[in-house]
C-alpha cells in the first residue's frame, strides 16, 4: 500500500509541476520575454496546453467569466493540494 501512495503522490507532484510551468510560461509570453514564434517555446506551450486542457475545461465551464483572468490553474493547484491531504491522511496509516 505504501508504494501505491507514493506513486499517487508522485503523479500529483508531476501535474503540479506542469501547472506551475504553464503559469510561468504564460506570464513570460504575456510580458513578451518569450515569443511564441520561437519553435521550442511554441512546442512547450502547445504541449503543456494539450496536457492540461482536459483538467482546465470542466473548471472553466463552472467558473464565471473573469475577462482576461484565468483562475482554472489556481483551482487545479488547490485541488492537487486537497487530494494530497486526503491521500496522506487516509492512506498513510496503511502504508507503513
Amino acid at each position: 500500500m505504501g508504494s501505491l501512495l507514493q506513486i499517487l503522490l508522485l503523479i500529483l507532484d508531476v501535474v503540479w509541476f506542469f501547472v506551475i510551468a504553464q503559469v510561468i510560461l504564460s506570464w513570460l509570453v504575456q510580458f513578451e520575454v518569450l515569443n511564441l514564434r520561437q519553435p521550442i517555446v511554441y512546442q512547450i506551450w502547445s504541449g503543456l496546453g494539450r496536457l492540461l486542457e482536459p483538467l482546465y475545461q470542466p473548471i472553466r465551464r463552472v467558473l464565471p467569466n473573469m475577462g482576461g483572468l484565468d483562475l482554472a490553474p489556481l483551482v487545479v493547484i488547490v485541488g492537487i493540494y486537497a487530494l494530497r491531504i486526503i491521500l496522506v491522511n487516509n492512506l498513510s496509516p496503511y502504508a507503513f
